[in-house]
């Protein structure tokens, strides 16, 4: 079972072997897939086309054209929908609070400062161990807090060195 969202209106979809449903009606459309992006439905003599447009499954979000118009869907899979229903689907996993020292080494460059706005990936500092430089990246989106470390500084495995 699954949820899909269209324009903040929320579908459950259940699928087995033998048929779809729908809000728990049984979904009896006539269904055809014209290619691998695009199926046909006839329902009570109506005839329409869906066109995969785009399919981002990190953000489970997909684009479709309908019948020529586009329309943003958001899936919702089981285990989102039991987050969900333990009330633990807005813990923001992106978010980010602290990046610290993998390893102990020595601070050689600082790519941020205090008030600066980071994505996930972003190379924040780079960071010498066993004489070899390491490019630490943010895990996360966020806005810089703190530098907790100066250039040339000397670190201990798990030391905080920026703050978020």
């Amino acid at each position: 079972m699954f949820s899909v969202i269209i324009n903040e209106k929320a579908y459950s979809v259940e699928k087995t072997d033998k048929q779809l449903k729908v809000n728990d009606q049984e979904f009896d459309w006539d269904m055809k897939w014209v290619s691998d992006r695009r199926i046909h439905f006839i329902k009570n003599n109506q005839s329409m086309e869906a066109e995969l447009i785009s399919l981002d499954s990190e953000t489970k979000t997909m684009q479709i054209k309908l019948n020529h118009k586009v329309v943003e869907l958001q899936l919702k899979d089981r285990f989102d929908l039991l987050l969900e229903e333990l009330g633990m689907d807005n813990l923001d996993s992106s978010g980010i609070q602290d990046i610290k020292a993998p390893m102990p080494g020595l601070i050689l460059d600082l790519k941020v400062k205090a008030g600066d706005e980071v994505k996930k990936g972003d190379v924040v500092l780079i960071l010498e161990a066993m004489k070899m430089e390491n490019s630490i990246k943010s895990p996360g989106d966020g806005v810089v807090k703190d530098i907790k470390v100066s250039l040339n500084q000397s670190v201990e495995k798990n030391q905080v060195l920026i703050s978020f």
